[in-house]
C-alpha cells in the first residue's frame, strides 16, 4: 500500500469575508503527480501556503503523512518537502553566495555537490558564469532555473512546484517537467498554466471552477 503524503480535507478559506476555497479534499500518495490548473487569484497558491503552515484554513484539516498538521508538523515538511514558489525573489548579491547560504544550513550542508551543481546546470541551460551574477540582475528565467536548481540540489522526494516553469520557453519547460517527473518515487504537486506537465501518469485536477466538484479523496 502507498504512503499518504498529503491530504486535504475540506478545506475553506475566507479573505475580506469572500470564500475563495470552498470544500477541497485532496490525497495524494507517494510516487503520485498531480497537476493542480484554475485562474489566478482562486487561492491555488494558498493551499501551498497552508501546507507549509504560513496561512491557516478557515474552514477543514490538512494531514502530512497522517499527521494533522500543526506548528512542529509543519516544520517537519519544512525540512523534508521542496518548495518552489511563483516568487522568484530569493535573495541579492552573487548566485555562488546565495547557494552556499541555503547549504550551510545543517540539515543541507551534505548534500552540496559540485558534480550535482554541475550536471543540473548544463540540464537547466545554466552557463557558469552565472554563479558570479548578482541574483536580482538575472532575467526572470533565470531566477526561475536558480530555483529549481536549488530545489533539486537539496536531495529531497516530495515537490510543491507552484508556476515554476511560466518564465521559460517551452524548451525548458520540458526539460524542467521531464526532471520531476521522471522518478517513480517522487512526489510531485504541481500548479502550472504550462501544457508541458500535462502527460501520461499525471493527473489533472481542475481547481476554482463553481461548476466542478473541487474534491478527489
Amino acid at each position: 500500500m502507498q504512503e499518504e503524503i498529503i491530504r486535504y480535507e475540506n478545506i475553506g478559506m475566507y479573505f475580506d469575508s469572500k470564500k475563495i476555497i470552498s470544500d477541497f479534499s485532496i490525497r495524494i500518495l507517494r510516487g503520485n503527480k498531480v497537476l493542480l490548473r484554475g485562474k489566478s487569484g482562486t487561492g491555488k497558491s494558498t493551499l501551498f501556503k497552508m501546507l507549509l503552515g504560513f496561512k491557516e484554513p478557515s474552514e477543514g484539516l490538512l494531514y502530512y503523512k497522517e499527521k494533522p498538521l500543526n506548528s512542529q508538523v509543519a516544520w517537519e515538511i519544512r525540512k523534508e518537502v521542496s518548495y518552489v514558489s511563483q516568487d522568484t525573489d530569493l535573495g541579492q548579491g552573487p548566485v555562488k553566495d546565495l547557494l552556499d547560504e541555503v547549504f550551510s544550513y545543517r540539515p543541507n550542508r551534505e548534500k552540496k555537490s559540485f558534480e550535482r551543481l554541475n550536471t543540473l546546470m548544463k540540464e537547466l541551460e545554466l552557463e557558469k558564469d552565472i554563479l558570479e551574477k548578482n541574483f536580482e540582475t538575472l532575467s526572470g528565467g533565470e531566477k526561475q532555473r536558480i530555483g529549481i536548481l536549488i530545489s533539486l540540489m537539496l536531495g529531497r522526494d516530495i515537490f510543491l512546484l507552484d508556476e515554476t516553469t511560466s518564465a521559460l520557453d517551452i524548451g525548458l519547460k520540458k526539460k524542467v517537467a521531464d526532471l520531476f517527473l521522471k522518478s517513480e518515487d517522487w512526489t510531485v504537486f504541481i500548479i502550472s498554466h504550462d501544457k508541458e506537465w500535462e502527460r501520461d501518469g499525471v493527473e489533472l485536477v481542475e481547481f476554482g471552477k463553481e461548476d466542478l466538484d473541487q474534491s478527489r479523496v
